[in-house]
């Protein structure tokens, strides 16, 4: 099952914010929307993910002061991104691997969706439960 059949139906609104945005902005953004990372766009193009973790680290290192800071000081970056056509297993093997929970969907440029490994974990398990009873079905008209 690829990515793009993932997010295919998905009327996200993908929460963004720029290099130049305050770390206390960007994290009020987090907590109002409930959410724990976020793309960071710099002239259309991802340029990095800003998470709670990022959060984290700053403030634990610098204190309140690290608020004021600008995302770009901060956030993680290069963003690890992947392409809509890759499949969604592959997509959960690189979270894992790299230990990130959140992957920018990206075709060339363009961001298309951001996904988290919640996402990806609810629609296997859908997927498992759809062919599970699929089978019993079988199993009852045999």
């Amino acid at each position: 099952m690829s990515i793009a059949k993932v997010i295919e139906n998905r009327q996200q609104q993908i929460i963004t914010c720029t290099p130049t945005d305050s770390v206390r902005h960007a994290a009020g953004l987090l907590a109002e929307k409930r959410i724990g990372a976020m793309p960071v766009m710099d002239q259309g193009k991802v340029a990095g993910i800003f998470s709670e973790r990022d959060v984290l680290y700053c403030v634990a290192k610098e204190g309140a002061a690290a608020l004021d800071r600008a995302v770009a000081e901060v956030m993680t970056t290069p963003a690890i991104t992947i392409d809509p056509a890759q499949d969604a297993l592959h997509a959960m093997a690189l979270m894992t691997r790299r230990r990130i929970r959140h992957l920018p969907v990206v075709e060339g440029d363009r961001l298309l969706a951001f996904v988290s490994i919640g996402d990806l974990v609810k629609h296997r398990i859908e997927k498992i439960e759809a062919e599970a009873e699929m089978m019993r079905e079988y199993i009852t008209m045999s």
